[in-house]
């Protein structure tokens, strides 16, 4: 467990923004302002197409790439067929108390969570494997919100195509 101790911490936030009316002439000026949407495949609901994704919509089975922030509110998410740092693996509530448990309890779940799902997804346990994980937790403010979700993230030493699922490295 000595690997997760070091890991960088992502935490998810909770960004409030107050946006005031924009006067501006033309679509092409407006749509330049904003980013472009991550697509989802409508059968399938996986990513289409990349773009951004506030990470409240981020799920099992998206990918995306690795951002220098400690807390994020939205990632570049993309196709698992892309390269990519990160695959969204397992995702579950830590608590329905309105008190927030603190960031080392969410950790501690966090980390012992992620673990033991990790090798029902990779097909191998985390000592055995070569590959890390992640994960993106609630922070206080996003917490009284009602987010108590722990998104589990599986990494691979570089940039990985397709899902890690079942490959077993």
């Amino acid at each position: 467990m000595s690997r997760t101790t070091s890991r960088l911490r992502t935490s998810l936030i909770v960004a409030v923004f107050a946006v005031g009316a924009l006067t501006l002439s033309g679509c092409s000026a407006i749509s330049g302002l904003f980013p472009k949407e991550a697509a989802r495949d409508a059968e399938t609901q996986e990513i289409s197409e990349a773009g951004e994704a506030d990470v409240f919509t981020l799920a099992v089975g998206d990918c995306f790439n690795d951002q220098e922030a400690d807390e994020i509110d939205s990632v570049e998410a993309i196709p698992c067929s892309d390269a990519h740092d990160y695959e969204a693996f397992f995702a579950f509530d830590v608590s329905e108390d309105e008190t927030f448990p603190g960031d080392e309890a969410i950790t501690q779940v966090a980390e012992e969570r992620c673990m033991a799902e990790f090798a029902t997804f990779i097909g191998k346990t985390y000592e055995e494997s070569t590959l890390d994980f992640n994960y993106l937790s609630p922070t206080e403010g996003s917490w009284e919100s009602g987010d108590h979700e722990i998104l589990c993230l599986v990494m691979g030493p570089q940039k990985t195509t397709g899902s890690l699922a079942g490959t077993a490295v």
